[in-house]
């Protein structure tokens, strides 16, 4: 990153299942790889043994209380300075993943992803633009079964368990009240190629003219 510059910093959120994933894995292969660093929420989750218990005694990982945002804050702050930041993967308490050390290194523009970037003050203020990707219930339903038996070994009925009792509250109480704070909505239940050709375009012209400090 050129000396005297700041990165422009880019937060995505949207609801569990609403298709983040693969549209930062578009967004991130339209760039080279020293042009954008995605720190993501969900390597900041905190113990289990410190996760909130619902009344029925099952860990609910799907609360804002869930994440060490202070460390999340800390580590988005030393990479807007210029700093080199690693990381432990977080593998969801999966035991067939071995956690990998991640390395996020300085770029012209950060891109701070997880479901609750808009919900927490620290991060949300460093934002220089806010994206919403949104889906239909059914559809973000669907994907979190797939997702969740595929890289979490959570069988069926826990998915649904979770989704009905964590996941859909928690977006009623801290996702979707933010979705009026977004600079773009992107309608992600079919497709998402204009939305990302826009965003792709925008931030191609902060690194051709980045920020001063």
């Amino acid at each position: 990153m050129t000396t005297g510059t700041t990165p422009f910093i880019v937060g995505i959120t949207g609801g569990s299942a609403s298709g983040k994933t693969l549209f930062l894995k578009r967004l991130l292969n339209s760039f080279k790889p020293s042009e954008v660093c995605l720190i993501s929420q969900d390597n900041y989750y905190k113990t289990r043994d410190h996760q909130p218990i619902d009344e029925n005694g099952v860990h609910n990982f799907d609360t804002p209380f869930s994440i060490d945002f202070d460390l999340y804050r800390n580590d988005i702050l030393s990479l807007r300075e210029g700093n080199v930041v690693t990381k432990q993967e977080y593998t969801f308490n999966n035991p067939n993943v071995v956690p990998k050390m991640l390395t996020y290194t300085p770029a012209p523009i950060i891109i701070v992803e997880g479901i609750f970037v808009f919900y927490y003050p620290e991060v949300a203020k460093m934002l220089d633009l806010k994206v919403f990707i949104d889906a239909k219930e059914h559809i973000k339903l669907k994907r979190r079964i797939v997702r969740d038996n595929n890289e979490r070994g959570y069988d069926l009925e826990d998915v649904l368990y979770r989704y009905e009792y964590h996941v859909m509250p928690t977006y009623e109480k801290y996702i979707k009240p933010f979705k009026g704070d977004a600079d773009i909505v992107v309608p992600n239940n079919q497709n998402f190629e204009r939305a990302l050709e826009v965003l792709v375009a925008y931030l191609k012209t902060k690194i051709e003219q980045p920020q001063t400090v």
